[in-house]
């Protein structure tokens, strides 16, 4: 269950790397991950230039990271039933 709660914690700081963690949505992870560094980039961007921009994004972002942790902690949870039954192998999508 740590390793759950490691992978919730981190999806919601740095989207996608809970995913590569739970290890089944890996290239998904990777690519939100990416994304997040970019929308970053941008949101620290605005803040100099329009703090309203900047707190409409801030609170986007907050929103859309807290769904990413819900959402990895309910996969990570799955997953480890899984694990535990000796149903997973890495790689493998729910059908």
């Amino acid at each position: 269950m740590l390793r759950v709660w490691i992978a919730t914690i981190l999806n919601f700081f740095l989207p996608g790397a809970g995913y590569m963690i739970n290890g089944r949505r890996w290239l998904l992870g990777l690519g939100f991950l990416i994304g997040a560094v970019g929308l970053t980039f941008v949101e620290q961007s605005i803040k100099p230039l329009d703090i309203t921009l900047y707190w409409t994004m801030f609170a986007a972002v907050l929103v859309m990271n807290t769904a990413f942790a819900i959402d990895c902690f309910r996969e990570g949870k799955e997953l480890m039933v899984a694990r535990r039954e000796g149903t997973w192998a890495p790689g493998c999508v729910k059908a």
